[in-house]
């Protein structure tokens, strides 16, 4: 075992990135705080990018924000550089998966296709836009509290924290209401199946099948176009050379799994995380204009994302006193910058007026999350509606007894069982 990381067992590291372990799963950031006070840059102790280079985890924030903005070093694209991919394909699958699903995408590539593909969608995500869509996502909210409000309890994933996020995403994009429990269905087995070197079997079937529902959707919209996100995409498309075929049914695909994913966790874990702080709860409900703050803090203390997308190293460089070599991987560990000791005061504490709160949560840099407006207001609009309308809100189970999913880059609840 590398010296650097003799107090930090191999196998609880391997954690973080498997999920094998439910305890590191629940609750990592003491694990996260031993790695911040080994290194700022520490090797991964398993193999994870192949035998001929190495992978790294950023746990700093300086660090993080440094390597995530740094282009000219790092890129997310491995093939610009001549090596492969993270996520294992063996020849059977290669002929049978859609092509847009493992073709490029704004997350995928730098500039300058990441600008070309960003600004496909941009205007649908700028602050002016995002606010103008306040109402109806009120009106999201209140429907969905309307079904449960008389019944005295719910499952605030299943009933409240999934559904708002897929619904706004799919009204934006045109889905149909009749597709999105099935969306939901794809959406979970893709963010369960695949990791960092991992792709279970099922996986595929699901891919092939959000896939050809994706072309679908897209060919009906082609007949029968209408106001929506979808409509103006494949506009932007006919009009020639800024869109390809392939690249408007990838963009279309990470919209309807990015654009509900990350923001159900955080209204569920947010939600969780005020219920295990009664004295944050207590003083969000006496002050609803705290929410956006909460929001940041919720973020910062336990955000949806536990490590942003890989970066490969261009060439060789040195990081935090480490070699990183050309074609090594990096992991920005987001849920260990957040609670970096050099930045914030009092790292492990929830405080939900917090004043400088320079989180990372949505990345950094040119892939920075393009939804943060969106999620900023789903979550301000998702926490002011539950806690005015339930303020009485309470776990309906032993919190021992709350479970913790692992999903691709991220940890979830399973299901939050409250009562009011």
């Amino acid at each position: 075992m590398n010296t650097q990381n003799q107090n930090i067992s191999d196998k609880a590291i391997f954690s973080l990135f498997s999920g094998d372990n439910s305890e590191i799963v629940a609750n990592p950031f003491g694990l996260l705080a031993q790695m911040r006070s080994t290194s700022a840059v520490m090797p991964l102790p398993f193999p994870i990018a192949g035998a001929d280079r190495r992978a790294w985890m950023i746990t700093r924030m300086q660090e993080a924000v440094q390597m995530l903005k740094d282009q000219a070093h790092f890129t997310v694209d491995p093939s610009s550089i001549g090596v492969e991919g993270l996520f294992g394909r063996n020849s059977a699958e290669a002929d049978d998966t859609p092509t847009f699903f493992t073709s490029k995408t704004m997350l995928t590539v730098d500039e300058p296709d990441h600008r070309r593909l960003r600004l496909l969608v941009s205007k649908a995500f700028t602050p002016k836009y995002i606010e103008s869509l306040r109402p109806q996502v009120q009106q999201i909210a209140d429907e969905l509290l309307d079904r449960v409000q008389d019944q005295g309890q719910m499952d605030l994933v299943a009933d409240y924290a999934f559904p708002l996020p897929i619904n706004v995403i799919s009204e934006m994009l045109g889905v149909p209401h009749a597709d999105r429990d099935q969306i939901r269905g794809w959406s979970e087995a893709l963010a369960h199946g695949l990791g960092v070197g991992k792709r279970d079997p099922g996986v595929q079937a699901n891919m092939r099948a959000f896939g050809e529902y994706v072309a679908h959707l897209v060919a009906e919209k082609r007949q029968r176009p209408a106001d929506d996100l979808i409509s103006q995409m494949i506009a932007i498309e006919e009009e020639g050379d800024r869109l390809s075929e392939t690249e408007l049914l990838s963009t279309i695909t990470l919209l309807i799994f990015a654009g509900h994913e990350t923001t159900s966790n955080l209204i569920a874990t947010g939600t969780f995380m005020l219920l295990e702080h009664p004295d944050q709860l207590e003083q969000l409900k006496a002050d609803l204009s705290l929410v956006p703050s909460a929001v940041e803090e919720l973020l910062r203390f336990n955000g949806p994302a536990t490590i942003a997308g890989p970066r490969f190293a261009i060439e060789d460089i040195e990081l935090a006193g480490q070699s990183v070599k050309k074609g090594d991987v990096l992991f920005a560990v987001l849920a260990s910058a957040n609670r970096d000791e050099a930045q914030f005061t009092e790292p492990e504490e929830l405080d939900i007026a917090r004043t400088l709160n320079r989180h990372i949560a949505f990345g950094q840099g040119i892939h920075t999350c393009l939804g943060a407006p969106l999620a900023r207001l789903e979550g301000d609009i998702a926490f002011s509606t539950l806690l005015r309308r339930i303020p009485n809100l309470h776990l309906s189970v032993p919190r021992e007894s709350v479970i913790w999913n692992f999903s691709l880059n991220s940890r979830s609840l399973a299901a939050l069982p409250v009562a009011f």
